[in-house]
């Protein structure tokens, strides 16, 4: 009997989440550089706005990672669902939150390099470089948490893959207009409303330390974060794993 229980097989060791995690961002990686028209969309679409409105470097910023983080992210979520892929992830032993975690860490990468494509074409055009590199660090993260979180939270509304690119563009682009993105918004009232809504908040604490040369606001920093809030408990409760059935 003890020759038998020392011979019984030991279960598998757990891998290290970190490795999971680290696999996941990997994964996101090397199937968004797979994707040439998404990557030259990401990165070309704002450097053309840049050449032109130099001016509006901060905003055109916010403009790519609302783009990575909240437009792609929903409707690759929504394809992934469609297609079975992401019942086949859950049914693997990587935990949600290490394939949620991924996903932001990518959303993050993806962003930080297109700021920075962002800036330093800026400053061909005469646009300094700026000086607040951890108020931009930190708005950057919670801008990309928050709309990774909205994102994922339009991806469990939508019903199949087609309808979701104009579902999350619906969405995005009144209040990208509406928040003075594209053009700046003269009307008071319009901006004290925009500025309880997730766009305006994010163009304005990207605009402080990057061209007015000042540090975290901290009041919409604040308002992003109340939103990344309201995404996380939506997607939490109603994501969805498995398609929809027909």
């Amino acid at each position: 009997m003890t020759a038998v229980v020392a011979g019984a097989a030991r279960p598998p060791r757990r891998r290290n989440r970190l490795a999971l995690v680290i696999h996941q961002i990997r994964y996101e990686q090397l199937s968004f550089w797979r994707n040439p028209q998404s990557a030259i969309f990401t990165f070309v679409f704002p450097v053309v706005f840049v050449s032109a409105l130099q001016y509006y470097v901060p905003t055109i910023a916010a403009l790519c990672v609302l783009g990575s983080c909240y437009g792609q992210l929903a409707v690759a979520l929504a394809a992934r669902r469609q297609n079975g892929i992401l019942k086949r992830v859950r049914a693997t032993p990587l935990p949600a939150w290490a394939y949620f975690a991924g996903l932001l860490a990518h959303c993050v990468l993806v962003s930080i390099a297109d700021i920075a494509l962002i800036v330093g074409v800026g400053r061909l055009y005469g646009v300094p470089f700026p000086s607040h590199w951890p108020a931009i660090a930190l708005t950057l993260v919670l801008g990309a948490a928050a709309f990774c979180a909205l994102g994922v939270a339009v991806a469990s509304v939508i019903s199949n893959a087609e309808a979701a690119p104009a579902v999350a563009q619906l969405v995005l682009f009144p209040l990208l207009f509406l928040s003075g993105t594209y053009l700046p918004i003269h009307s008071q009232i319009l901006n004290q409303v925009t500025g309880w809504l997730p766009v305006r908040p994010f163009n304005e604490a990207l605009t402080g330390p990057l061209s007015r040369h000042t540090g975290a606001d901290w009041r919409h920093l604040a308002v992003l974060a109340a939103w990344g809030v309201i995404g996380a408990i939506v997607a939490v409760r109603r994501f969805r794993w498995d398609p929809r059935p027909e």
